[in-house]
């Protein structure tokens, strides 16, 4: 059975660790579009894996990961604080190229020439069948 508060913890956290990104003042986090893609939190609610991500690629989203890394100290305080938990989870932060992979999807697939059916064809079908 699916715990659902461990899933809501979860999604709040992810929520709100994005929003203490765009608020750091790291250089290193701000190199290119960085983003919290998932994050699992243990049954007990102690500890929470965080996947980061980078538009730029593995390289970049590793150096997020550092700065991170640095900052888990104050992130860890600032979950605390915002979502008013008695203790908040240990984090740990991972690199992970999920973005990249989906841009480099998205850009297969918009080259893919497919020839689109005419309504000529359609209707020569249709005849034909009509006939028999």
């Amino acid at each position: 059975m699916a715990n659902h508060r461990t899933d809501r913890m979860s999604e709040d956290i992810q929520r709100e660790i994005a929003a203490i990104l765009r608020e750091m003042k790291d250089p290193r986090l701000h190199d290119g579009i960085i983003s919290v893609v998932r994050c699992d939190m243990a049954r007990d609610n102690s500890f929470c894996r965080v996947y980061i991500s980078s538009m730029k690629g593995l390289p970049t989203a590793k150096t997020a990961v550092a700065a991170l890394k640095n900052a888990q100290g104050f992130i860890r305080r600032e979950l605390g604080s915002r979502l008013k938990l008695r203790y908040a989870p240990a984090l740990a932060f991972e690199a992970t190229d999920s973005i990249e992979y989906s841009a480099n999807i998205s850009r297969i697939l918009m080259d893919i020439d497919i020839k689109p059916e005419t309504e000529e064809d359609d209707d020569e079908g249709t005849d034909d069948r009509a006939d028999s």
